[in-house]
C-alpha cells in the first residue's frame, strides 16, 4: 500500500494551505532569522502530526475550518521549536541525517530561533480564538519539558522501570500526537466524548510511534539516521531492553545497563546489550506492545462509517508500525 497517498488523499488541498500558512507565519525582515527558518523549512519532514489535526477535523465535521489550520500550524511550530531546543540541550550535531540548527549556525542562534518559533506558535493559537485549544497547546509545552526533565532525572535511577519508561514517552512523544488529534476535534466540535476519543486515538499513535523508533535502535540502518545502540550511547534504556532486564534478572547485563545510564559503557558493551535483547525476545515483546496500542487505536474508529478519511486514519496507524524509518 502507498501509505503516503492514502493518508494525504482527503486533505491534499488543506495540506498545501497549511504549508503556506506555516511559511508565512515565520517570515521576517531579519536576514539571519530568515536564513535559519529557511534552513528548517527545507528539512521539513512529512508533516505527519499536523496531518492528524486536519484528518481528525474532517472525521468529525467533514471539512477543515480556518481555526483548524491555525491550530495545526501552532502545534507544528511548537514541535519544531522543541526539536531545535532539544538539539542544543543534547548537543546533537544532526537531525534526520542533516546538520542540526545549532551545528549549521551556533547555539545562540538555535536558542533564539527556537524562541521565535515558540512565540509564533502562541500567536497562531491565539488566532483560533478558542480557549480550549489554547489550553491544550499550553499544556503540551509543559508536558514536553516535563518529559525531558523526567528522562534526565531517570538517569540516576538504578531501577529498570517499564512504568517510568511509559511515563516518559507519554510526555515526550505521545502528548504531541494526542494534542494534535484533540485539537483537530476541538476545532470543529465541543462534544466531550468525541474530543476524548480523538485524544486517546492520538495518544495510542504516539506510543506506537515511540516504540517503533526504539526498535530501530537495535538494528543498523543508516536510513533511520542513527547507528545501532545510539539511544544507549546517550544513556537511554528503551522498552526492548527493559523487558528482558526485568524478565531475566541477569546481573551481568544489569551492571552493563547501569553503565549505559552513567554513559560509561563502551561500544562493545552496548553491542552485547543489543545482542542480549535480541536473544531473549525483547524486540518481539516490544512489537507485541506496539501492536496492542495499534489495535486499541483502531477500535476507536469502529463507530465511524467507512470513508476516505477513516481509511486515511487506518493507513496512518498502519504506517506508524510498519515504517522503515
Amino acid at each position: 500500500m502507498n501509505y503516503s497517498l492514502t493518508i494525504k488523499s482527503p486533505i491534499t488541498a488543506e495540506l498545501e494551505e497549511l504549508k503556506t500558512l506555516f511559511d508565512a507565519s515565520i517570515a521576517s525582515s531579519n536576514p539571519l532569522l530568515n536564513q535559519a527558518t529557511a534552513y528548517i523549512c527545507q528539512r521539513r519532514g512529512k508533516m505527519m502530526r499536523p496531518m492528524l489535526v486536519l484528518l481528525m477535523a474532517k472525521l468529525y465535521h467533514g471539512s477543515v475550518l480556518p481555526v483548524t489550520l491555525h491550530a495545526a500550524v501552532a502545534l507544528e511550530l511548537l514541535h519544531t521549536a522543541s526539536l531545535v531546543h532539544d538539539d542544543v540541550v543534547d548537543e546533537s550535531d544532526e537531525r534526520r541525517g542533516q546538520p542540526s540548527v545549532n551545528a549549521a549556525f551556533n547555539n545562540k542562534v538555535a536558542v533564539l530561533v527556537g524562541d521565535y518559533l515558540l512565540s509564533t506558535a502562541l500567536l497562531q493559537v491565539g488566532l483560533t480564538r478558542n480557549y480550549d485549544i489554547f489550553s491544550v497547546v499550553s499544556q503540551l509545552g509543559r508536558e514536553l519539558a516535563n518529559g525531558e526533565l523526567l528522562q534526565l532525572a531517570n538517569v540516576s535511577n538504578r531501577q529498570f522501570s517499564v512504568e517510568t519508561y511509559f511515563d516518559i514517552i507519554r510526555k515526550k512523544t505521545a502528548s504531541l500526537f494526542a494534542a494534535c488529534t484533540k485539537v483537530g476535534a476541538l476545532s470543529v466540535t465541543d462534544r466531550d466524548e468525541w474530543v476524548e476519543n480523538a485524544r486517546l486515538f492520538g495518544e495510542y499513535i504516539g506510543l506506537c510511534f515511540q516504540i517503533r523508533d526504539d526498535i530501530f535502535d537495535y538494528y543498523d540502518n543508516t536510513e533511520v539516521g542513527k547507528p545501532t545502540g545510539n539511544d544507549m550511547l546517550e544513556g537511554k534504556l528503551t522498552l526492548p531492553l527493559l523487558y528482558v532486564l526485568n524478565e531475566t534478572a541477569d546481573k551481568e547485563m544489569a551492571e552493563l545497563a547501569l553503565k549505559v545510564k552513567s554513559m560509561s559503557a563502551s561500544a562493545d558493551e552496548i553491542a552485547r546489550l543489543v545482542e542480549f535483547t535480541k536473544r531473549h525476545g525483547g524486540i518481539e515483546r516490544a512489537r507485541e506492545t506496539m501492536v496492542h496500542f495499534h489495535d486499541k487505536a483502531l477500535a476507536l474508529l469502529d463507530a465511524h462509517p467507512d470513508s476516505e478519511v477513516k481509511r486515511a486514519l487506518v493507513a496512518y496507524l498502519d504506517y506508524v508500525i510498519e515504517r522503515a524509518k
